[in-house]
């Protein structure tokens, strides 16, 4: 449980981190990969619950969390706290996380066949 919210934190289970390492094999980097899995399975969350269950620290969530924002796969909102301070940023995915896997597999399929078609220019200048 997270002390200064109260709330519980959770943390990835066996088939999450699994999930994480199907990401990172297919060039997601780590830590957007174990963003994207902590916020697929939680409906919103501060920077400091995914820092806890996603085993990350603070500056690896800021980059994962604008990585997210410039690909539109996260909104934000701030809440104010019963405690004297800055308001809590809380995120949450902006569309299913069924949608966001299609995006990257679109993205993965290009990268791919620009790949090949390099391939073939140095098989073409070879012959």
């Amino acid at each position: 449980m997270d002390w200064m919210t109260g709330r519980k934190v959770q943390y990835f289970t066996e088939k999450e981190t699994e999930f994480v390492d199907l990401l990172i094999g297919i060039g997601v980097p780590r830590i957007v990969a174990k963003v994207l899995v902590f916020l697929a399975n939680t409906p919103e969350a501060t920077s400091r619950d995914i820092e806890r269950g996603a085993d990350l620290r603070q500056p690896e969530v800021s980059i994962a969390m604008q990585y997210l924002k410039e690909q539109d796969w996260i909104t934000s909102r701030l809440v104010r706290t019963e405690s004297i301070g800055r308001p809590l940023n809380v995120v949450s995915l902006s569309r299913p996380i069924t949608e966001i896997i299609e995006c990257i597999q679109i993205e993965k399929k290009d990268e791919i066949q620009k790949k090949l078609a390099l391939a073939q220019k140095i098989r073409d200048y070879l012959t």
